[in-house]
Parts: structure tokens; sequence; C-alpha cells
């Protein structure tokens, strides 16, 4: 099995908002995207690594530039007193390290 970060271009994390966060998965091909679209890389996963409920993680295909991108709210407002990374720009690592394990057809 391959991470995430083998198959992807690059991934990002960031602010979307003071409320919301997103993660941004680029691929540098159709192939390598719509494998990951299929794979386990999915809300329930993205919830399981953050911390988050499944139901809250929303996630987006940009078929025309290859990209998924998953959001969800944040457990508290960005810049509170107890922030740890108010832009969530390191946040990515943890997806970017998952194993990918492909759609069993």
């Amino acid at each position: 099995m391959a991470k995430l970060k083998d198959i992807a271009r690059y991934v990002r994390s960031k602010n979307a908002g003071p409320f919301w966060v997103t993660i941004d998965i680029f691929f540098k091909d159709k192939e390598s995207y719509e494998m990951v679209k299929h794979s386990n890389i999915q809300e329930e996963l993205v919830a399981e690594l953050y911390g988050t409920r499944p139901e809250l993680v929303k996630k987006f295909y940009c078929e025309n530039i290859n990209v998924i991108k998953f959001s969800w709210p944040r457990g508290r407002a960005s810049g509170n007193a107890d922030e740890y990374d108010m832009h969530f720009g390191q946040q990515y690592v943890f997806l970017a390290n998952a194993e990918v394990e492909e759609a069993k057809t």
C-alpha cells in the first residue's frame, strides 16, 4: 500500500475562516485522482484522524483540476486562547501519511 503523500502531487491544509478547516489533495493526473476518489480516503477516515464526527465532514470533488477537498467545522474558533495551529497549516500531515487502500471491485 502507498501513502497518500506518495500518490498526490501535494496535500495542504488551511483554515477556511474562523470556524472551518479544509484539506485539499491535488493530483498530477486523472488516474491517481480517480483511484483515491474510490479508496478508503473518505469522510470516516478524515473524522477519525482529526477527532470530529463523520457527518460533519464535507467532501468536494473538483474533477476539472483533479482535486479532492475535505472541510469540517473547527472544534474551537481560530484564534482561541488555547489555539495550537491558528491557520491549521501543519495539520495536513495526518492525512498525507494515511495508507491508501483501493476499493475492492
